[in-house]
């Protein structure tokens, strides 16, 4: 089995494919011993090999290309591969015994290291066995680079860096069991060590970054201003722009601790509820034509009173897990509603609450993990006894209330044994389940205690990724060995934090933001520049959805009107994406159709252009008699004060004396001279970057 994995028989795109190849079909990567066992010596009759001359076996002439073979070459005639397989033929294709040692685990040799450029490394692949006996397999181990621009690897395991500086991590699977190996290119060049010393040191997130960039040689950029500052951070706590007002006073207040102090006031305003609940709703928030209007607008507003009252974040997973009761009442419940098996319930809450993604481990052992069918269905098992009462689904309409409560029976079976599978927790222990007792309660207790720091990590690591613009793992819901942090250490101490707070979100908000990392310029230098993962400057985010089509209202005073909503409503506010709106739909916000969790992508395109410079709704706004432009070309400010409003409203900054000089000729002395001179610097301030992202 070995043998046909690293030779990539058994691979997704061969014979370990859904359907098989040519009529010849193994498990994935060899994750069913039993059944590439009955697919290779029974199936057919037994076609495929011939013990009495193994050479002649068709499995060893296609591999080795004696007779034409679509997947060309895999066995040389002359290799030792070649030769395991020829001579378990020619005994008879026997099958493991009761007795024999079994594969504990495999080891990578050296520990990982930073590579020079062009420099290489050979690996040692040692599998260790229960009578304690080790084996060097490296000749039979799959090898794969997670960044093969940056640093490569062949077939022996010799891993060599390439010209890029870097970083990446080098798997090596044998037997369904995986062994990684990190490794980092430094940038070239040298830089003095007590650069780094000198950095400044706000809490404990900083030397973190700061030890990770001195081993990559990177330096990072300086802080940014007040006026960036404080853009940024109400951006981010409560997804609206500050008034022209807030900009004046931020500026003016000579306090050394002002950022700080916004930072707390920040957090305690109203909008964070509405905006943060905006988040959590792409990752919980159902079609309404599936699960019903009132479901929908239930979970929501369950949601919005979550965050009103700063629940803290093991409480909030233990509601929705366990939820229970009437989805009209209870909006927690709306999860169940819409996922209605305990297979299709195990991989959001896995993939939401611990950071694993165990969809592949539902069909076969997970081709990046350890995660194979028996966690997979184990873990599913803590839902089997969920029960309903009520009408059900009937799609497009599903109006009608449903019931949901811990029933007194139901079970999981495994595919391929079809044996029932009790409930059992991926690692480790949990509590037993008490009798008559609901499953899911064990459950969120092994996940709230998780010894090995999932459910914190993968919190904190989901909040530094909406402040800082990507996670130290990305996807952020995606926590594996193949894929690790760019910074173990600061994940572990964001986690650690984030339990030590008692899972208070707002806590976590505010330590992130205190730190000197998060408060970088987003200009890079020469040693940066190429940093996308390490945060030694800040990486600009364009705004979201409902973000951006507020700001657009605040900017130029004119408010949107929304089906379904009381007047004056915000786009965080909107509650179904079903709620027509071509502007939210063109800047992406998830199709309603979609299945939770929803993550949105930052791309910009063509379509956002022109929406922003051709929709006649945004130049409606514009140019509006009841907006900003009219309303400031009729008052009895001077054009320069004109130009700065609209300046601290759009950007949050004064203008400077540049801009001023370029702009101020466009203003003339009739009414109707500064009314279009206001107007037009208002449309093209909207269309500029600065605008559009977060800086």
């Amino acid at each position: 089995m070995p043998v046909l994995t690293a030779a990539g028989c058994n691979a997704g795109a061969c014979h370990g494919k859904q359907r098989g190849q040519n009529g010849f079909q193994l498990s994935l990567l060899g994750f069913d011993a039993s059944f590439d066992f009955q697919a290779i010596a029974q199936e057919a009759r037994g076609r495929r090999v011939f013990p009495a001359a193994p050479e002649q076996s068709l499995l060893l002439r296609k591999a080795s290309q004696s007779v034409p073979h679509g997947g060309g070459r895999r066995l040389d005639p002359v290799g030792p591969q070649y030769e395991v397989i020829r001579r378990w033929i020619a005994q008879g294709m026997p099958r493991c015994g009761a007795n024999d040692p079994t594969l504990v685990d495999v080891v990578l040799d050296p520990p990982g290291r930073l590579l020079e450029t062009g420099q290489e490394q050979r690996l040692t692949v040692t599998a260790r066995y229960s009578d304690g006996s080790t084996r060097d397999v490296t000749h039979v181990t799959a090898f794969q680079s997670n960044e093969p621009a940056i640093v490569s690897v062949d077939a022996a395991g010799v891993v060599r860096a390439g010209q890029l500086a870097g970083e990446a991590t080098i798997m090596a699977r044998y037997m369904n069991n995986i062994a990684t190996w990190n490794t980092a290119i430094p940038l070239e060049g040298s830089v003095d060590e007590s650069l780094y010393a000198r950095l400044p040191v706000a809490n404990f997130i900083d030397p973190l970054v700061w030890d990770k960039l001195r081993q990559l040689r990177i330096t990072p950029s300086g802080v940014c201003d007040d006026a960036t500052f404080l853009r940024r951070a109400h951006l981010d706590v409560i997804g609206r722009l500050p008034t022209p007002d807030e900009v004046r006073a931020f500026l003016a207040d000579t306090a050394a601790d002002k950022r700080a102090h916004l930072i707390v006031r920040l957090l305690e305003r109203p909008e964070y509820a509405d905006y943060w609940a905006n988040k959590w709703a792409d990752l919980l928030r159902p079609n309404p034509y599936r699960v019903g209007i009132k479901a929908t607008l239930s979970l929501d507003t369950w949601l919005r009173d979550a965050f009103r009252e700063n629940r803290p974040y093991d409480r909030f997973v233990r509601e929705l897990v366990t939820a229970q009761g009437s989805t009209w009442r209870n909006g927690a419940v709306t999860v169940f509603r819409d996922r209605r098996e305990p297979d299709e319930i195990v991989t959001l809450v896995s993939q939401l609450f611990l950071g694993i993604r165990l969809e592949c481990a539902k069909c076969h052992h997970h081709p990046f993990e350890v995660w194979g069918q028996d966690d997979f269905y184990g873990l599913a098992a803590y839902f089997s006894r969920i029960g309903r009462k009520g009408t059900g689904l009937s799609p497009p309409i599903s109006g009608g209330e449903e019931i949901v409560f811990t029933a007194d029976s139901g079970s999981v079976s495994h595919p391929l044994s079809g044996a029932v599978v009790e409930p059992k927790p991926l690692f480790g222990s949990a509590r037993a389940i008490e009798k008559g007792g609901d499953p899911r309660d064990a459950l969120v207790d092994w996940m709230v205690a998780d010894e090995r720091g999932y459910f914190a990590k993968a919190a904190a690591n989901r909040v530094w990724a909406e402040l800082m613009g990507r996670g130290l793992v990305d996807p952020v819901d995606d926590l594996r060995a193949t894929n690790p942090p760019s910074n173990e250490p600061l994940l572990a101490a964001l986690g650690d934090a984030l339990r030590e707070a008692n899972f208070d979100l707002k806590s976590l908000i505010r330590t992130i933001m205190n730190s000197t990392v998060y408060q970088l310029d987003s200009l890079p230098s020469e040693r940066n520049a190429a940093d996308t993962r390490n945060y030694s400057r800040f990486y600009r985010q364009r705004l979201r959805a409902e973000v951006l089509l507020d700001a657009v209202c605040d900017v130029t005073g004119t408010p949107e009107t929304f089906a379904a909503m009381p007047p004056g409503s915000r786009a965080v506010e909107l509650w179904t994406h079903r709620i027509d709106s071509l502007f939210l739909d063109a800047f992406g916000r998830p199709d309603a159709n979609q299945d939770p969790p929803c993550e949105r992508t930052s791309d910009s395109t063509v379509v956002q252009t022109l929406h922003l410079m051709n929709a006649p709704q945004v130049h409606q706004k514009v140019v509006g008699d009841a907006g900003r432009a009219a309303k400031l070309a009729a008052s009895q400010l001077r054009s320069e004060q004109i130009v700065e409003e609209l300046y601290l409203a759009t950007y949050a900054r004064l203008p400077s004396r540049e801009e001023q000089s370029s702009v101020l000729p466009l203003f003339g002395e009739s009414a109707d001279s500064r009314r279009r001179a206001a107007e037009d610097l208002l449309w093209a301030l909207l269309n500029t970057p600065e605008f559009l992202f977060k800086d």
